[in-house]
């Protein structure tokens, strides 16, 4: 039944969770992973052979494919995605709880039988560097060739996994089925405690690739909370100055708010000339640990980008669009009379086929592509990738980003006065919603780091947890807080976004070195517009009075909001920032 040459007793505790699933599942057959090109050939041929791929143009998209996934099947289901401590505080009111006996039994009953007539693959990965003493195994169990075609692209997966899960004897158990894709019977359960995941009933990207944000955040943020580390929603990019000096920046955004484009930025022409460089280390997680010398040392767990398709133009993310033109699994996209994959925002041409795969209509007021339509890709294959993203040790992070969706109140950046106000900035950051996830969208919420919906654990813990990196001896990254979207009037984008990030960026370096000046306001240090480089850019009045300035009432009322939502964890807050809030909303009134 089993593939496997492995001894049983080098690997017993995988050898013996793989057959209990496989006697419940009940799999015609048992394929281990080897991460090998045979290997992902064959499970290519057997998709397009079955349609659960289709060929993309060989000439403009070599070795690329689309996928189309079940209509009620399109984002992360953050309502059936469950955290299950068996004390229920330990997983916070940020998190739905399940007991976890309950949860198991709920799961067991789904997963009965739910492989028959199926193969069960099961996955060894290594989230990180294979080598690197910051990086974590899993394995993921699953009866779908798409989630294992994508784990190969997301993660260091197959054999060299499998060695190290041999040598260390510890991994991320996850067990996952598509099941019959009902969204009344799909569940996401994890076991922070056991250090284990169930997803059943999706197979789409968060809820299927369970090495994404199941076990790089949710298991991970857990484990790291444990073992003095932090697992955080961040993009990671090094930004070289003409000088020769870099410096690495961690930035976390709510999903679908530029992550990638900011991790993939390309300086507008004037830095290029100057000999500004950006490189990319990772766009959607990072793992930072304290090293020997004070500092924060990050990697990016992941080996790929599942970036969202649509608005990715020349324009936007020119690497992001040239990382894709090869070696990439497109998901719910459109598709031209030539058979390249297409989406809203890319350019003007109008696609025949939407991501459902029905006939376009040019006059249709729905998109063609879905509007959280992804693209699968390798991390090498982007232009300003890193090679120090492989760095066993991490790179080391000078500033620590916030940033959300806010059309109004919140200006372009402010600098946060010292650590335990930086961690007030990100508890509090709030972002509007996106296509990312199901509900509604452009509603406003907290989302604290980014980590709504990715923290495997009380978010008052969490952010105790945070406070305690600020000890003798650290050198802790200064944090920022930025806000790409603020609009006028009109509606309209009062910042010009996109590669004009980079004079944000410049500036916040500067702060770092104590080459650049700020003023000092209530929530924070904000520029001057003096102190940012706007050679080439145009701003009205109301730009510069909104993205420059603040709004002393607006920023009362806020704090006002900002207290409440901290007084909701109740005993388990840290004091610490409660009484930041209240000084603050003190220097406001």
């Amino acid at each position: 039944m089993s593939e496997h040459g492995q001894s049983t007793s080098s690997l017993d505790a995988l050898n013996q969770w793989v057959l209990e699933v496989a006697q419940l599942t009940k799999p015609d057959r048992i394929h281990w992973c080897d991460g090998s090109d045979v290997e992902n050939d064959a499970l290519i041929a057997q998709m397009l052979a079955d349609g659960t791929l289709i060929k993309l143009n060989e000439r403009t998209h070599p070795d690329s494919y689309l996928h189309r996934s079940h209509p009620d099947d399109v984002a992360r289901v953050e309502h059936l995605t469950f955290v299950c401590t068996s004390d229920r505080d330990d997983a916070g009111p940020n998190n739905h709880w399940m007991a976890p006996d309950q949860a198991r039994q709920q799961m067991k009953s789904l997963f009965d039988v739910c492989m028959k007539g199926r193969t069960m693959y099961v996955v060894p990965y290594c989230m990180g560097p294979i080598d690197s003493p910051l990086s974590r195994c899993g394995v993921e169990i699953t009866d779908s060739p798409y989630v294992v075609a994508n784990m190969r692209i997301m993660t260091r997966m197959g054999a060299a996994a499998l060695a190290r899960i041999e040598r260390e004897g510890s991994f991320v158990k996850g067990l996952h089925s598509t099941g019959e894709l009902d969204p009344d019977r799909r569940f996401i359960m994890h076991f922070p405690e056991d250090l284990e995941i169930q997803s059943f009933g999706s197979g789409y990207g968060g809820n299927a690739l369970l090495g994404k944000k199941c076990h790089a955040l949710r298991i991970a943020s857990y484990q790291a909370r444990k073992e003095g580390w932090l697992a955080e929603h961040m993009l990671i990019l090094g930004i070289e100055n003409p000088q020769g000096e870099t410096h690495y920046v961690a930035a976390a955004f709510p999903s679908a708010c530029g992550k990638t484009n900011l991790a993939m930025l390309i300086p507008p022409e004037g830095y290029r000339k100057d000999g500004w460089k950006i490189s990319t280390i990772g766009d959607d997680i990072c793992w930072m640990r304290p090293g020997k010398d004070g500092r924060l040392y990050a990697i990016n767990p992941e080996a790929g980008f599942f970036g969202v398709a649509p608005g990715t133009s020349e324009k936007s993310n020119p690497n992001a669009l040239a990382s894709i033109q090869q070696n990439t699994i497109f998901t719910n996209v459109a598709v031209t009379d030539d058979n390249q994959p297409w989406w809203e925002g890319l350019d003007k041409r109008v696609p025949v086929t939407d991501w459902k795969g029905n006939a376009y209509d040019a006059s249709a007021t729905h998109p063609a592509a879905h509007p959280n339509s992804r693209f699968t890709v390798s991390a090498k294959e982007c232009p300003s990738y890193s090679p120090h993203a492989e760095d066993a040790q991490g790179v080391p992070i000078s500033a620590i980003v916030f940033g959300g969706r806010r059309a109004s109140l919140v200006p372009l950046v402010f600098e946060a006065r010292d650590w335990t106000h930086g961690v007030l900035v990100g508890a509090a950051m709030g972002s509007e919603t996106t296509a990312a996830a199901t509900g509604a969208v452009g509603v406003m919420r907290r989302d604290p780091m980014a980590m709504k919906p990715f923290c495997g654990y009380n978010f008052a813990d969490y952010f105790d947890h945070w406070l305690s990196f600020d000890k003798p001896g650290a050198k802790l990254p200064k944090i920022f807080h930025v806000n790409w979207f603020r609009k006028g009037e009109g509606g309209d984008f009062l910042w010009p976004g996109f590669g004009d990030n980079m004079r944000v960026l410049e500036w916040m370096l500067k702060r770092v070195d104590g080459a650049a000046g700020a003023v000092e306001t209530p929530i924070g240090n904000l520029p001057d517009p003096a102190d940012i480089n706007l050679d080439g850019v145009e701003l009205t009045v109301e730009a510069r009075e909104k993205l420059f300035g603040y709004d002393r009432a607006g920023w009362a009322s806020e704090f006002e909001h900002i207290g409440e939502y901290l007084h909701e964890y109740g005993v388990r807050m840290p004091e610490a920032l409660p009484e930041e809030q209240r000084r603050i909303l003190g220097s406001l009134s």
